[in-house]
């Protein structure tokens, strides 16, 4: 059964509906969940701010948002009484999808358990997918999480 659960965090919402099910398969397996959230420094810097500007202010102040979201994360399992752990990891040049996929494999994860934005068409095209880049290259199961359905429209949010 899957005993150690790898549940990538982000703060977003599909995150949130991702860590409901990883609490409801570690109850139902006794399992013990490992919260990662990975900083994407790209996303934040543009490579134009100084030095002292990107390590005393940029850099503390993703640091600071990255333990808040694995915080909020870790309260919610608390809250349930299922055992877990944190992880903070900066990208180093890699994809996050590698970065999870390399997680996985090195604390022998059973399952990866994650939000999927269910981009489509050009958006996915442009942006890639890094749920989809897991699921092909992880050596363990992985649950995808999407996010709840519009109104009337039968497509992810």
């Amino acid at each position: 059964m899957y005993k150690k659960i790898l549940v990538p965090v982000d703060g977003s919402e599909t995150s949130g509906r991702a860590l409901e099910q990883a609490v409801k398969l570690a109850q139902l397996s006794h399992g013990h969940i490992r919260l990662i959230h990975i900083l994407d420094t790209l996303l934040y810097a543009n490579g134009f701010e100084r030095p002292e500007i990107y390590v005393h202010q940029l850099l503390p102040s993703m640091l600071r948002a990255g333990h808040r979201v694995l915080a909020d994360a870790r309260h919610v399992l608390e809250k349930h009484g299922v055992a877990c752990d944190c992880h903070l990891e900066e990208c180093d040049g890699r994809r996050v999808s590698e970065i999870i996929v390399d997680h996985a494999r090195d604390w022998k994860a059973d399952v990866i358990v994650m939000g999927t934005h269910g981009r489509r068409g050009i958006n996915r095209l442009m942006m890639g997918s890094d749920a989809e880049l897991v699921v092909r290259t992880a050596p363990v199961p992985v649950l995808l999480v999407r996010p709840p359905e519009r109104e009337g429209e039968g497509l992810p949010a």
